[in-house]
């Protein structure tokens, strides 16, 4: 009886599977570039970044401080977006506010999608009980009402960061990955080249790594930005309510000064519309690039969108 041989790189991957890695990688690319979705939503996201940071450098962070200029002032060449009712600079606050806002996006979206792929792999791949339990808890996660816990667990905390915010709003960012991580997970575990690695000498991990992995890519990347959204959408929820950092500039905690301070009534435009313009380009932007990695992910929405 003839024992069949499977061919094997010096690096122990399959020709196969290989090759089809190599096509999908110069797809990935050929697509980055030429999806108008994809490069309008990356423009929008890094230009706003990049004029948080770089504005940093050029606005004092001291114009930011109640009292650093006149109250309720209008916009003017010497304070471009006017002050609010304790006289902070809108210009500075906006400049200062936009990254940290981002930043917990970023944090939380790290953090939760990390843990999704690895239980989401983990559960799909082995099923059977694992499956089981790591399922029923994201459905738990994903069905408790994550703003009430946050707004709790935030009650509970006299001073909050930036980054123990980012840490709390992640407690939960990481159920939606999971679930998406291990439906498709479930889908390649049935594909032909696993049995093949399987039959080379791959172990599960090196399997996970090296087959299961590159394919979930586009998944995970729009995994990544639902999570980066909804983190962002959490914080300005919180902040609003005043349970946010106190001590460092957000969009959340303009909107909420805005909102004690009545401007909208008080016609003070310059105060609510700037922070609200900022997250609408960035919810915007992240909406275009979580569209175009669903279509490069699904082939009739790609044929569909031609």
């Amino acid at each position: 009886m003839t024992t069949a041989v499977v061919p094997e790189t010096s690096t122990g991957t399959l020709p196969e599977t290989s090759a089809v890695a190599n096509r999908g990688v110069w797809h990935t690319v050929r697509y980055w570039l030429g999806n108008w979705k994809l490069t309008t939503g990356l423009i929008l996201i890094i230009g706003l970044t990049a004029f948080s940071i770089i504005g940093s450098f050029l606005v004092d962070f001291d114009r930011t401080r109640v009292a650093s200029g006149p109250f309720n002032a209008a916009p003017s060449a010497q304070y471009l977006f006017g002050t609010d009712n304790v006289g902070r600079d809108i210009w500075a606050l906006m400049i200062h506010g936009i990254y940290p806002s981002l930043k917990v996006g970023l944090i939380a979206g790290v953090i939760g999608t990390a843990v999704g792929v690895v239980l989401g792999i983990t559960a799909g791949y082995y099923g059977g009980t694992v499956d089981a339990v790591v399922s029923t808890t994201a459905d738990i996660f994903l069905t408790i009402p994550s703003l009430l816990i946050l707004i709790v667990l935030a009650s509970y905390v006299r001073t909050t960061t930036i980054e123990f915010t980012a840490l709390v709003i992640a407690i939960f960012a990481w159920a939606g990955p999971t679930r998406l991580m291990r439906s498709q997970t479930l889908s390649l575990r049935e594909r032909a080249f696993i049995p093949l690695a399987k039959l080379s000498g791959q172990g599960d991990f090196e399997i996970a790594i090296r087959q299961i992995l590159p394919n979930l890519l586009p998944y995970i990347m729009a995994g990544f930005v639902g999570a980066v959204s909804g983190a962002i959408l959490a914080l300005v929820g919180i902040q609003i309510l005043g349970l946010g950092p106190l001590f460092t500039p957000n969009l959340g905690m303009i909107l909420q000064a805005a909102y004690q301070g009545a401007a909208i009534f008080r016609g003070m435009w310059w105060w609510w519309l700037p922070p609200t313009v900022a997250l609408m380009i960035i919810f915007i932007s992240l909406f275009l690039i979580s569209i175009a990695l669903d279509e490069l992910a699904n082939p009739r929405l790609r044929e569909r969108a031609k």
